[in-house]
């Protein structure tokens, strides 16, 4: 504390002075300058306005039939014009536009954007900075990654830098240009939210999470570090009512480039297969595993002639690390096998019956995506410690189900089943790491269940198997 009798009052002023300015003054400069930036990469991002027929849902006057000759003013003629009079070359479609963005990845007219933006366009128009505006074709697109390659006929273009995600910083600033609403070469700010998302649409994207105002026409384009580099590329919101409500994913630039590279050279995108469906672990069902603590990626199903299944990868397995990188949560898997190269063998750590293990895996290549089957009805059967009544499956539900046994849940009373999250319909394959084949002995197994402990219920749930907890319920 300052005696105020003896420190000189000119000095006690400048200091009370300079403290009471300094925040004002440090926060200024902490905030980023992007007018720079915009500048010098502006140029290279570009809007995408696409056109597409689609049907009007008009009727249509049969075949060979024409609209009659009706006296002038006459509201019959004008009622004839509104519904069915289409011009001949349209045969009752109409040109539906819509707007996107994108960003030139090389001088000879390489550009990125996202698949959606260009997915069934019959025409495709590119318009630069300068404002020209020239025709599109798609060198190749892929759903999966909502990427995009377009070509325009142009040289000496600017192009922007690309940059890495990878050591992206949750917090950090970063920038997005495009056309929101129409709204050309729109700039707007925020900061890193969150890395590694997954999406329910998307598995094999680890997307960044920012908070840059994103709207619909930004799709597309480019996301910016502060150094001016592009590091992925705007793609989704999440919303509730359509617009921005802070929620704004954008495609790592890695994952962008590849696919781009892929397109390029052969028109079609390859990934990395397993041929597993996982889920992340609980805490309840890391200690009905044996686990301190949750993490990995718990193996619901192995699908027949997959890579996983020739190398003797069990449902239950849990996956903690893939070509040396560990995988914390189930998210993290997906992007990692779907980059990396088909055909070599990875080392797969995985942890089997309480014990580590290590296992080598010869990557497969990604198909197409298959449906999957639905269940049907069968007998009753009883069973009441868990809260579930259940039946024997048919040899045709089996069949259709892909299964080799399990029972049917045709009826939940509250109790553990229903608090674990078990429903009507689903299919128990197996409890307590035991395969369930018929529905007298899924009654023993419960039957067997220790008391106050959590164990695994594998269930399938519309052809898709996940792994629940259930908390066996004290003994009376």
């Amino acid at each position: 504390m300052f005696n105020t009798r003896t420190f000189p009052g000119y000095i006690l002023a400048m200091i009370l002075t300079g403290l009471a300015f300094a925040p004002g003054v440090q926060a200024k400069q902490l905030l980023p300058d992007f007018t720079d930036l915009v500048k010098e990469s502006g140029a290279a991002v570009v809007n995408i306005s696409t056109t597409q027929k689609v049907k009007t849902g008009m009727p249509q006057l049969p075949e060979g039939m024409e609209i009659p000759d009706l006296p002038e003013g006459s509201p019959f003629g004008e009622l004839f014009k509104h519904f069915f009079d289409q011009e001949p070359d349209n045969h009752g479609y109409h040109d539906a536009m819509s707007l996107g963005s994108g960003f030139i990845i090389s001088q000879d007219g390489y550009v990125l954007t996202n698949y959606h933006v260009v997915n069934n366009a019959d025409e495709i128009i590119v318009r630069l900075n300068d404002r020209r505006e020239l025709h599109a074709e798609v060198v190749g697109s892929d759903k999966r990654s909502d990427v995009a390659l377009v070509k325009i006929d142009a040289k000496d273009l600017p192009v922007v830098k690309i940059g890495s995600s990878t050591n992206l910083e949750v917090g950090e600033w970063v920038l997005a240009i495009g056309s929101p609403f129409g709204f050309d070469y729109s700039a707007t700010v925020g900061i890193v939210s969150a890395k590694g998302r997954s999406l329910p649409s998307e598995n094999y994207v680890p997307f960044i999470q920012t908070d840059v105002a994103i709207n619909p026409g930004n799709s597309g384009g480019p996301l910016f570090n502060q150094d001016g580099e592009v590091v992925g590329m705007n793609s989704q919101i999440y919303s509730r009512t359509g617009g921005y409500m802070g929620l704004s994913f954008a495609i790592p630039i890695e994952v962008a480039m590849d696919v781009a590279d892929q397109l390029k050279a052969s028109g079609r995108v390859s990934r990395g297969w397993l041929g597993v469906l996982i889920q992340d672990i609980t805490k309840e069902l890391a200690e009905s595993f044996g686990m301190s603590q949750p993490h990995g990626a718990l193996v619901a199903k192995v699908l027949p002639d997959s890579p996983a299944q020739a190398a003797g990868i069990r449902v239950g397995d849990v996956i903690v690390s893939f070509n040396g990188k560990t995988i914390d949560e189930s998210a993290t898997l997906p992007p990692i096998v779907g980059s990396t190269k088909v055909g070599m063998d990875i080392p797969v750590g995985i942890i089997r019956e309480r014990r580590q293990i290590e296992i080598k895996i010869k990557l497969g290549e990604l198909p197409e995506e298959v449906s999957t089957p639905s269940t049907e009805k069968s007998s009753v059967e009883k069973t009441s410690r868990l809260g579930v009544s259940v039946a024997n499956l048919t040899d045709e539900q089996k069949q259709e189900l892909e299964v080799d046994g399990g029972v049917l849940v045709q009826r939940v009373v509250e109790g553990a089943a229903s608090k674990a999250g078990i429903s009507k319909g689903d299919v128990i394959l197996s409890i307590n790491n035991e395969p369930v084949k018929s529905a007298e002995q899924f009654q023993r197994l419960v039957d067997a269940l220790p008391a106050g402990k959590s164990v695994a219920a594998l269930v399938q749930r519309e052809g898709n198997p996940t792994f629940l907890a259930i908390r066996v319920p004290d003994a009376n």
